[in-house]
């Protein structure tokens, strides 16, 4: 092996330990910024070395490109769904129809938490994951391999003797990237997602790798297959071996001697299930023996070995007193029901969740009116329905001008949420920093949500541009912040101000405008007084910037207090000015292409390439604005649209000869 080979399986090998310490065991040795070294170390290594490159390589988590849809993949064996028991009746005579069939055979239960997710298989081949499917309707799934890849609790190589194998779990999200989620569709005139199960579907079977990797999905595993076969000669030995190999495997399972250990079981986690950071709603109970299960077989929907015990909805009638408005930190106003208090669960509620004016609208609801609220772990609960018309009933109004800093209030056309647009509003102000300091944004490693609660809380600062006036002598004042971890954060907050115009742009937090929009505007203009100071119809000119991101753009710079906050920034001393690496010359300047389909010979960042080194640029989606479609086998929607739109279709030659006719 060459010494760059080995250096090479080295920081892999390193890389993958600490994905598992941080992502698996909840136990990181590194800081994120040690990690990205680590992990930029790795990449510069593997351009350098491209005869090296290996799929199960860390770097390649986020190696896929938008795709038009997913194939269908038929499974080894049937992941077919759970029959349900609604109490402990139901759960008792599951268990005494177990006994009969057993014929009094000794016998135990695997008791697991039933988490809220979306079931996938991962099938690996020589310790390499190779494939992951969805549940689909249980005999068919579909391929979702490059966006289960972002997964970082799911490994991309794991040593074992198992020559090929498949492992069954659940992809969850967990309430603090469900929230955060949501958060950020609001920001964005989104519909938000009901709950963590559907935002985590959405996820992954998103076209685009790149916004699965963003959200945070995690990756529980509870079963391990060879040759559609259960591994191991016991349900707690595969979760054993599922464990040791390095997969998640929840750790709040228990082995159980009879159906009441089982109950006890239920029980517990249905008064602590508020603890738990994701959603569960039930405990699922097997039979261990893989034998017993094999003899018990299965009915036309559902195994005889298995059954779902399902906690209650957590549900309540009671009275809204009077409907307040609370803004949310990326400036969305959301109504919030004051409620007559009551008990749901053991717990107190006193408020609930209205979400906008269309939901108000939709439940026809007023002050006054008696509700069914639900409350669903530590999200604030919601009204699920109107129980009964109150006799003194008022109707709710939004307020025009933002409660908190009583700035403007709008609500575009076509979208539910009305919003503050000061991004110094306080109530948005801790999410923005945040935002800010993030890896892919301003990269202030240090800044996290304890740090930012302290500096918000105190008043150390109330404007993103107040990091850069904060001093180590500040930093000390602060709880558990030392000498070292002062001066580290503000070296990091130093540094910062060498990060170019994209990601200042992105940094401000305007809606629509993300790191991709944030490059094409850099390229654009040049400078970032010239995007606050376009026109609407001059800024649509930049690169997939449509009326609805024009407008969003034009109203954050016409903002004073915004306006005052880019001063801040420039006197700080961040980047304002950009000079595009992008050729300035070529056969295809000024042209913009789309790239669709499978082509013969190149795939498609071979394409990117070679368009971009002549000149022209290649958007993600067809428009007025697009110059050429390049279209391979299997082109879909964005070949049809090209079609309709009248705009010249190349097929892999016909994009070459252009470039050498240019």
């Amino acid at each position: 092996m060459s010494d760059s080979a080995r250096a090479i399986e080295n920081l892999r090998e390193d890389l993958r330990r600490h994905e598992h310490l941080y992502y698996v065991l909840d136990q990181p040795e590194i800081s994120d910024a040690e990690y990205d070294a680590l992990m930029r170390k790795l990449q510069e290594l593997e351009a350098e070395h491209p005869e090296l490159a290996s799929a199960d390589s860390p770097s390649q988590r986020v190696g896929g490109k938008p795709r038009e849809g997913f194939a269908k993949v038929g499974h080894s064996s049937s992941m077919l769904s759970l029959d349900n028991a609604l109490n402990e009746a139901e759960l008792r005579e599951f268990d005494r129809r177990v006994r009969d069939l057993l014929d009094g055979e000794t016998f135990r239960y695997v008791a697991e938490l039933k988490m809220d997710g979306l079931s996938m298989a991962a099938h690996f081949r020589d310790g390499v994951f190779t494939q992951a499917v969805t549940r689909g309707d249980g005999r068919v799934g579909e391929d979702v391999t490059e966006n289960a890849r972002t997964i970082r609790s799911l490994p991309l190589r794991v040593t074992t003797a198992l020559p090929a194998f498949e492992v069954r779990g659940e992809t969850v999200m967990n309430r603090k990237a469900f929230e955060r989620l949501n958060a950020e569709r609001d920001d964005a005139g989104l519909s938000r997602f009901a709950n963590p199960r559907n935002a985590a579907a959405g996820s992954l079977r998103v076209l685009e790798p790149q916004i699965t990797a963003s959200r945070r999905l995690d990756y529980y595993t509870y079963f391990l297959f060879t040759e559609g076969k259960p591994a191991r000669p016991s349900h707690w030995e595969s979760l054993e071996e599922l464990t040791r190999m390095g997969f998640k495997v929840n750790e709040h399972r228990l082995l159980c001697a009879d159906v009441d250990a089982v109950l006890a079981f239920c029980s517990r986690w249905e008064e602590r299930r508020d603890e738990l950071p994701y959603e569960i709603d039930g405990v699922v109970i097997k039979v261990d023996s893989i034998e017993q299960q094999q003899h018990l077989g299965f009915t036309a929907k559902a195994p005889r070995w298995a059954i779902a015990y399902k906690y209650p909805a957590r549900q309540a009638v009671t009275t809204v007193e009077s409907i307040e408005v609370q803004v949310g930190r990326t400036g969305a106003l959301t109504p919030v029901a004051r409620l007559k208090p009551v008990v749901v669960s053991g717990v107190t509620v006193s408020r609930a969740t209205l979400h906008n004016e269309d939901e108000i609208e939709r439940l026809g609801l007023q002050i006054g009116d008696s509700v069914v609220i639900e409350r669903s772990g530590d999200v604030i609960p919601k009204v699920v329905r109107v129980h009964e018309l109150g006799s003194y009933r008022r109707p709710f109004e939004m307020p025009t001008h933002c409660p908190v800093c009583g700035g403007a209030v709008t609500r575009e056309q076509g979208e539910a949420a009305s919003r503050c647009i000061n991004s110094n509003c306080s109530a948005r102000l801790k999410e923005t920093i945040l935002h800010f300091a993030s890896r892919s944004v301003m990269n202030i490693d240090g800044v996290g949500e304890a740090l930012v609660d302290q500096l918000v809380d105190r008043g150390l600062v109330e404007s993103v541009a107040d990091l850069y006036s904060l001093t180590v002598e500040k930093l000390l004042t602060l709880e558990r912040m030392g000498p070292k971890s002062a001066g580290n954060i503000i070296r990091n907050i130093e540094n910062s101000k060498k990060n170019p115009l994209p990601r200042v742009i992105g940094s401000l937090g305007i809606r629509f405008v993300g790191e991709r929009t944030a490059l094409f505007l850099a390229v654009a203009f040049g400078h970032l007084d010239a995007i606050a100071g376009a026109g609407l119809e001059i800024l649509q000119e930049a690169e997939e910037v449509g009326p609805r991101i024009a407008e969003s753009i034009f109203k954050f710079f016409r903002e004073p207090r915004n306006q005052q906050l880019i001063e801040r920034l420039r006197d700080a001393g961040l980047q304002f000015h950009f000079k595009s690496d992008r050729p300035q010359a070529g056969p295809l300047k000024g042209l913009t292409f789309v790239v669709t389909g499978t082509l013969p010979n190149l795939n498609r960042d071979e394409v990117k390439r070679l368009i971009e080194a002549a000149g022209g640029k290649v958007a993600g989606s067809v428009s007025k604005k697009t110059n050429y479609v390049v279209a391979g086998e299997e082109a879909g929607s964005k070949l049809s649209k090209a079609q309709e739109l009248g705009i010249q279709v190349l097929d892999e030659d016909g994009l070459l000869d252009l470039i050498k006719v240019g």
